[in-house]
């Protein structure tokens, strides 16, 4: 059983990060580039070691998300977004397996009702962001007001269109007061997307995820993936920087997406706080 100090000696290579920076990170103004980058990419890592790797790079975020915790000072969100059957949910399950629930919010966001549709479409948003100390992940999140609004045609172009400087101003926002944003595109094929959606039919334990409305937005497909283009290059930002995550391997996704997020608290470096003074002499009876 490895400790706490062996996990946090034992950093992620500096080759890797800096793949996963220079490769996956969308720079501010830069389009994505969706359709020149592979979804199948291995990003230099081994199927044979991912497991370890994941596991041992969970650790480090399980410590530095309790010093976050213990800090009470600043707070992470994590956006993941992408195509259905992408992986959003495993790669959640994956990441945060261990962590510290008391710290840790996790928020799947539905499509507006009740006082949500009655208020703009950032309030139900705000009110879920993380709390100091907190690390919050979004399971799809307000950028559905710049993709599935626009695909459908929810409202019309010259709203959805506005709302690219509305976003970035509130993650600016979050930002300037505490919350470091950093967002994930889960970037799968259309095949892979085919093959992951006939094995929630055929898999009784997963029919109840599959809904009849997949297949309609499959007909979409070229619609969405401008969308998350002109989304992506839209709101990259220094302060919210997106990461377009290869996702038709599972160990690939997972893996990549855990190192960005150790990367974000390892350059927080959050430190827990003082004690009192006067402990040293105090035993337990």
């Amino acid at each position: 059983m490895k400790n706490y100090g062996d996990v946090m000696s034992s950093s992620p290579t500096s080759r890797s990060t800096a793949l996963l920076l220079s490769g996956l990170r969308v720079s501010p103004g830069d389009a994505p580039g969706l359709k020149g980058r592979s979804t199948k990419a291995t990003l230099g890592f081994h199927k044979e070691s991912a497991e370890t790797e994941l596991l041992d790079t969970r650790l480090k975020i399980d410590l530095l998300q309790q010093r976050l915790y213990a800090e009470q000072k600043r707070s992470v969100l994590l956006v993941l977004q992408a195509m259905d059957a992408a992986g959003k949910d495993g790669t959640i399950r994956h990441i945060l397996s261990g962590l510290n629930p008391a710290g840790v919010q996790v928020t799947s966001f539905k499509a507006p009702a009740g006082p949500e549709a009655a208020h703009d479409y950032l309030w139900r948003v705000h009110a879920a962001c993380p709390a100091k100390g907190e690390l919050g992940v979004f399971n799809r999140s307000h950028y559905e007001d710049v993709l599935v609004v626009r695909v459908k045609k929810f409202v019309p172009p010259k709203q959805w269109r506005r709302r690219y400087g509305h976003i970035r101003d509130f993650e600016q926002m979050l930002s300037d007061e505490g919350t470091t944003v950093v967002k994930c595109f889960l970037h799968v094929s259309k095949q892979e997307q085919a093959d992951r959606l006939q094995d929630r039919l055929d898999d009784p334990e997963k029919r109840w995820k599959f809904r009849a409305g997949d297949l309609d937005d499959r007909t979409l497909w070229l619609q969405f993936q401008a969308a998350y283009e002109e989304a992506i290059r839209q709101t990259s930002t220094a302060a919210a920087p997106w990461y377009v995550v290869p996702a038709d391997r599972n160990w690939v996704r997972n893996l990549a997406v855990a190192r960005i997020l150790l990367y974000t608290l390892e350059r927080l470096d959050p430190k827990v706080p003082e004690p009192e003074t006067g402990l040293d002499d105090i035993r337990i009876v």
